[in-house]
Formats: C-alpha cells, structure tokens, sequence
C-alpha cells in the first residue's frame, strides 16, 4: 500500500493512494483534502463535513445556531488563482456546514445554572437549542416548561410538554408527572388524574408519578384511593421513604399511632438520612406528648441533615412550647446562624423575645426578618399583632395593610383580614369588623374559627342571638355539604325540589351515622377560653408559638394556626 507523499510543494493537489481502486467511504462523512494557499507550508488540512448536520442547517433561522468554519488568514501569492479561487469556494460554502459541539447534558446544565440566577430568557434560548438538537431528549422539555412556570407562563409550559410528549412518542414518564402537576396546579383534576395514570403505564417503577397521583387524591378527599395508589406503589417500586411517610401521616390522622410508628420505622429504614420522615414521626410524637422520644428524633434529624431549617425551627418551638424557654431560643438562634437568609426562624424568634423579654428587641427581629423577604406576609402579620397588644393601633393597621398588599388572596390573607377584624371589633370599630370577617370568608369560606368569630361578634357586641345563631347554621350546613361532596352524595337545591326541605341528600345508610356523628362533633367542639377570647391565629400562648412557624410534614410549610393543613408534599 502506498503513503502519502511526504511534501504537497510538488504537488498542489494530492491524492490520497489506496490498495483499492474503489473510493473511500468513511460512514457519513466525506473527507476533504484542501491544500494550502502558500508553498511555505508543507502541511495538509483535513475536515470532515458531516452530511446530517449540513442537512440542519435548512432548519436553522439564527446565524447564532450556526457555527461557520472559515479558513484563517495567511499570505496568499496574488500569482495563484487557482488558490484564490478555491479558498472563495470554501467561504462561500461555509454555510451550509453545522457543527453540534458538546452534548445535552452540558447544555442543560449550563440552562439550570442561568435558571437559578433568575437570567430565564438566556435559559430559554438553550433549552430551545437543546429540542431542535436532541427532539428526543425529554430532559429539555421538562427543564423549560418548570422554567415557564416559574414565570407564570402556564400556558406556554403546557405547549411545550405536549410537544415533548409527542416528540418522545408518550414514552417518557417525566413529561407526563410534569405536565399532571401542572393540570392539578390549574384545578384540571380529571385531566391530572389521566396524566398521572399516563405515566405509571409508561413506567411502573416510576415513584414520583405514584406519589404525586396519591397527594391528588388525597387533597381531593378520597383517602381510600389514596392508599390503594401507594399501596401499587409500594408493589412496583419496592420500600420508598416517601410512600411509607404518606401512609404514616395517614395512620396519624386516623390515630392509629402504633402502625404509624411502623410506617415511620419503615421510611427511616429506607433512608437513614431523610430529615424529612424523622421530623414528622417527631412531630406526632409530640403530639402524643411523649417528649423524650421527641427529642431523640428532633436530634436524629439534626444529624441526617445539620442545616435543616425546618428542624431547628420545629424543635425550638417545641422547646419553648413545653417550658424550656432558653433551649428554645438557642435552637432557633443555630438555626438562623445556619440560615441567616430564612425570615421564619427570625419571626419566631420575635414571638418568642416578645413573650418573655421586650418589645423593643422584637421589634428588631421583625424588621430584620421583612429585610430579608420583604414578601412574607406572615411577618407582617405577627409584628402587627405585636403593635396591638402594645398599643400602637395606627402601626398595626399599617402593618396589616402591608400584609395585604403584598397578596390579598392567600390563606394568610385571610386570616390577617379574620385578626384585623378581631382588633376594630375591641376598639369598638364594629360596621369595620363585619366588613373584615366577610373579607376574610370570601378567601376562605371554611375557616372554622372565622365563622365562629363573627357569630360570638353578633352575639356579644351586637346583642344579636338570632343572627349568631344564623351564622353557625349556615357554617355547619356548608361543611355539610363539603362532606357530602366528598363522600359521593348527590342534593338538590330549593329549585329542583318540591318537598319543602332546603336540600336533599341521597345517602347510603353507611353514611347517616357519619353525618350524625359530624353534627355532633361541630356541637360539641370545646374551644379553649384565650382561643374563643381572641381567635387570632398570632395569639403567643405557649402552644401558639408555632403560630408563624411551619407545621413541616415533608418538604414543605404551612403557616397558621389550621392545624388541618397536613402538608403531603411531592416526591
């Protein structure tokens, strides 16, 4: 076989010999010798123009999507015009040649990091690169429709999993878990339980999807499909410390304590280091009064994950709830060392000064926490009950106005609209208050201590026993028929119905007794003297506390005192 000659000066066009006579075929790829403009050099360049890629760049409408290869610059004899004419071919066909350099996952991650520095637009622009690329790459899809949502762009991110569900030909599971949260965010629930179920086809194994299509259930009421899902999800996906902490949560509400604590010995089992399940078995644990084990698993929590706001705020509290002051505030005071960028821990830490210091030094704290997320309304709110127990009615008023400002049709807002109606009524401003109770209802209609707050407003200040009365009638049959609802019960209005009564139920005998029994329970609700005295949700009793801090289940925080938001967070 034959080589190629060592000098190209003699030659300006070689060629490159082979035993065989028949052309070289290097795949998809042609190979090019080009020769040099100038004697002086006795090298010869080689490129490979790929056919695929040359075939792209039809598809491609910014320069920016198109890497030109151009020869560089050197002396060029002006006797050559062979050269000459050569080296305008090659420029002028530089065009048409595209170069994919890196891969996916270099480009994705160069998206999140812009992602997290808030610089969206340039995130877009890649990830927009990285589908026309890599079509079947279903990373790239899920990266920018979270991307869109954070921009509330729920509509665009909703086109972009449907194309990513097409262009994977609905065999990427991610995309379909994706695009459910996002039906379920929207209040699409049909549409979100499809999806979900969508994805365990493609994936049985595949645990995020099983969680987030139980977390739907469960925020939906049926509690029995709920576990029926994690049950399945237990069966294809093995032990998983998500599922067991669910069903545990589950057990607790129910208050079987015995096979939750199993459940949680399960979750833990799973993964030693989930500060998440550890702090939830300790929460119930408090709950059920058992201090001792409480602490051994507020610091087995401490130790799977040291930083962990949420569980040196959770036992702080716990710790100035059952008397011991001091440790409290050392706990929460590690914790803001440890996460000096989190307003709750300074918030609490504000109650708590408030409670059993001065007024002044919480009032630093509280300012120092709205500095640090000027955007959390629960600050606002509890500095503002502060400035009215101190006195200060005009700073309260502005406080909560700021609350207000920054979302008025949140949980907190409500109740920051139920506590602003709690302080006009004892100044006497009462047309004020029935205003700020009906405010707070049309936000959240179920809140309990609301309702009840404006009937004992009706009966005590306005002397009014039938309006009261009235009021708690109309909560009751509202929650009524909530749980109608839930548990499948069909009625009829005042229009449909020509028997006299207001609203009919058609119920199966399994379910009058748990309608009696639920009667029976709102009549006897026993509701604590200081609860009943203010219904304020920033009371700092000893067990209010916790009042502005997180009720932490798994991932996530609620603030407030509804102790039925039991936050099931996402796997």
């Amino acid at each position: 076989m034959q080589l190629l000659p060592s000098s190209s000066s003699s030659n300006p066009n070689p060629i490159l010999f082979s035993s065989s006579q028949n052309p070289i075929h290097l795949s998809k790829s042609t190979l090019h010798l080009i020769p040099h403009c100038s004697s002086a050099h006795s090298t010869t360049t080689v490129f490979f123009t790929n056919e695929r890629a040359s075939k792209r760049q039809h598809h491609v409408s910014s320069p920016e999507s198109v890497l030109v290869v151009r020869r560089p610059e050197s002396a060029v004899s002006a006797g050559n015009e062979d050269s000459l004419n050569l080296r305008a071919m090659i420029n002028a066909g530089t065009p048409k040649i595209t170069v994919k350099s890196g891969s996916s996952s270099q480009a994705l991650y160069k998206a999140k990091v812009l992602i997290r520095s808030n610089r969206f637009a340039e995130a877009e622009e890649i990830l927009q690169k990285c589908i026309f690329y890599w079509p079947e790459d279903g990373r790239a899809y899920v990266v920018l429709g979270k991307t869109l949502i954070k921009q509330s762009k729920t509509m665009e991110a909703r086109l972009v999993y449907e194309k990513g569900s097409q262009a994977t030909h609905g065999k990427n599971p991610f995309i379909w878990r994706c695009w459910a949260v996002l039906e379920k965010t929207l209040g699409n629930i049909r549409r979100a339980r499809e999806l979900f179920e969508a994805a365990t086809v493609v994936d049985k194994r595949h645990i995020a999807a099983w969680h987030g299509w139980a977390d739907l259930e469960l925020k939906q009421g049926n509690i029995r499909k709920a576990r029926c899902i994690l049950a399945r999800a237990l069966k294809f996906c093995g032990g998983n410390e998500y599922v067991y902490q669910t069903l545990a949560l589950l057990e607790v509400k129910a208050n079987r304590i015995e096979q939750a604590r199993y459940l949680f010995g399960q979750a833990t089992k799973c993964n030693p280091r989930s500060c998440g399940s550890w702090l939830a078995w300790a929460q119930m644990e408090m709950q059920q009064k058992n201090n001792r084990a409480a602490r051994q698993l507020f610091e087995k929590a401490i130790q799977s994950s040291p930083k962990n706001r949420f569980a040196w705020h959770v036992w702080g509290v716990f710790e100035a709830n059952v008397g011991n002051v001091d440790k409290g505030r050392k706990l929460l005071k590690i914790g803001h060392e440890l996460n000096p960028r989190d307003p709750v821990l300074l918030q609490s830490l504000a109650l708590l000064e408030y409670k059993h210091s001065t007024a002044n030094f919480a009032r630093v704290l509280f300012r120092r926490a709205s500095e640090i997320d000027p955007s959390h309304q629960p600050v606002w709110m509890a500095w503002g009950w502060m400035e009215w127990k101190e006195g200060n009615i005009a700073t309260a008023r502005e406080l909560y106005q700021k609350a207000l400002s920054i979302n008025s049709s949140s949980d907190t807002a409500a109740r920051c609209l139920q506590a602003w109606g709690v302080l006009e009524q004892r100044i006497g401003n009462l047309s004020a208050a029935r205003i700020l109770f009906r405010s707070s209802l049309n936000i959240n209609s179920q809140s309990f201590i609301t309702w009840m707050t404006w009937a004992a407003f009706e009966e005590e200040d306005q002397e009014n026993s039938v309006r009261a009365e009235e009021i708690r009638n109309l909560y009751f049959q509202q929650h009524t028929l909530r749980i109608l609802e839930k548990n499948g019960c069909d009625y009829m209005d005042d229009e449909q119905n020509d028997s006299g009564f207001n609203w009919i139920c058609f119920l199966d005998p399994s379910k009058v007794d748990f309608l009696l029994e639920t009667k029976n329970n709102f009549y006897s609700k026993n509701i604590q003297e200081e609860d009943y005295e203010s219904f304020d949700p920033i009371e700092p009793q000893t067990q209010k506390v916790e009042t502005f801090g997180r009720q932490f289940w798994y991932g996530e925080y609620c603030c407030g005192r509804d102790k039925k938001k039991a936050v099931y967070g996402g796997a």
